[in-house]
């Protein structure tokens, strides 16, 4: 009685207060977490207080930050290996207070918990059922985008919450009532790989949907005779990968080796290799404002992929190819003195070629990898100007043909 009634203290003088507390908010570590809540990054004190409510009642859980979903989320329990989170996920979901668990995937390379004390401490105390009936409590709700999994609402009561449709298994699964885990993963050096899977009708070649991997989602149906559907992964820095499943028989395909049956949810594993010599792809998602050699701060993502892989392995050697759309010539804005990468401020404006152009920008992705590090021996550049188009330079994705290629001369 007497930690029932400290309990609801505490849960109503943290609501009211709304106080931060003094717990280090560590960003989480790559690998991966049975997260039972999560919420906004206004609300850390939320968080911190759900975590007190679980160890009153005698269960261990701890919370950080996903700085890529802006989230504090709190978790039961941590893994650096994906099936035993999975078989951990399904062991909590039976507890009605944890019917909704997921497991949060946080990109980037896994250390073993036993050699960094940056890796969260894995925990050993079993989740214990409780016949008590705690204070109201934030609980997983609100309904998911498409691909990714379940976000509670952040409200600090239950009065207004919707809860998630309970957790079903079906008499016979397709992958139209079966959760499905993409998992993007390089074994060679235990990284997490942060990247996309296409989703394509096998029967007529057409992209349905782009998916993000290591997300739960229900796949859509292809509604073909087959049913087959082929996924590609799609990540910079390695080559692509095609796995195939059946829409309207799944458990027939689990047989296959990348595909594994982990309680209610299939696994469909993508075993990811680096670029070798020879391979050339596009750096989609690096954008330049208009006339300039200057690149908008959306890039960075793609570029610190780029960055990763140079700094996995010193051996590799690369060309940077740049292109534009048609012919040019006119102002081209560059990069100032003070090396501002994704800015207009301090650049410097000059007159050149659709050539000039090609080069300027392929030159400063090699000058931005400089700044992180990357010897300018490793890196060369080929300007193309406007010779080597994908699209007509009318068409409506012309601005496509604006592009940096990256081409692995050495690995």
């Amino acid at each position: 009685m007497k930690n029932l009634t400290r309990l609801a203290l505490l849960f109503g003088l943290l609501c009211i207060s709304g106080q931060v507390f003094s717990q280090e908010s560590n960003e989480l570590s790559p690998g991966y977490y049975v997260v039972a809540n999560a919420y906004a990054k206004t609300r850390e004190n939320v968080a911190q207080n759900y975590v007190d409510v679980l160890k009153l009642k005698g269960i261990e859980a701890s919370y950080g930050y996903n700085a890529s979903r802006g989230l504090f989320f709190v978790y039961l329990k941590y893994f650096d290996n994906l099936k035993e989170s999975l078989k951990y996920m399904k062991s909590v979901r039976s507890q009605e207070e944890f019917k909704n668990a997921w497991v949060r995937v946080v990109p980037g390379d896994i250390v073993p918990a036993t050699a960094s004390s940056a890796v969260p401490e894995t925990r050993t105390t079993p989740v214990r059922p409780t016949n008590r009936q705690p204070t109201p409590q934030p609980v997983p709700a609100t309904k998911a985008p498409e691909g990714e999994a379940p976000k509670p609402d952040t409200t600090q009561t239950t009065a207004d919450i919707i809860d998630n449709p309970e957790i079903l298994q079906h008499e016979v699964m397709t992958l139209g009532n079966t959760e499905v885990f993409l998992s993007l993963y390089n074994a060679r050096n235990n990284r997490i790989v942060a990247g996309d899977v296409q989703v394509i009708d096998t029967d007529r070649s057409r992209l349905i949907t782009r998916v993000k991997g290591n997300e739960y989602l229900i796949l859509p149906d292809p509604k073909s005779k087959s049913g087959q559907l082929t996924l590609v992964c799609d990540a910079f820095g390695y080559r692509k990968i095609q796995q195939e499943i059946n829409y309207p028989l799944p458990l027939a395909d689990t047989v296959k080796e990348y595909i594994d049956l982990m309680g209610t949810t299939l696994v469909i594993n993508f075993d990811l290799v680096r670029y070798h010599r020879g391979d050339i792809s596009t750096l989609y998602n690096v954008y330049f404002f208009n006339d300039a050699a200057l690149m908008l701060p959306e890039s960075t993502y793609e570029l610190n992929s780029l960055l990763a892989m140079m700094e996995e392995n010193p051996k590799y050697r690369i060309r940077l190819h740049g292109h534009t759309n048609g012919n040019y010539h006119g102002k081209i804005i560059s990069v100032g003195p003070e090396k501002k990468f994704f800015t207009l401020d301090g650049s410097v404006q000059g007159v050149g070629s659709a050539k000039d152009l090609s080069f300027k920008r392929a030159e400063v992705i090699k000058q931005y990898l400089e700044s992180k590090g990357i010897e300018a021996s490793r890196m060369e550049i080929k300007a193309w100007g406007g010779k080597r188009p994908v699209y007509d330079k009318s068409s409506v994705n012309a601005k496509k043909n604006v592009r940096v290629e990256v081409e692995i001369l050495d690995e």
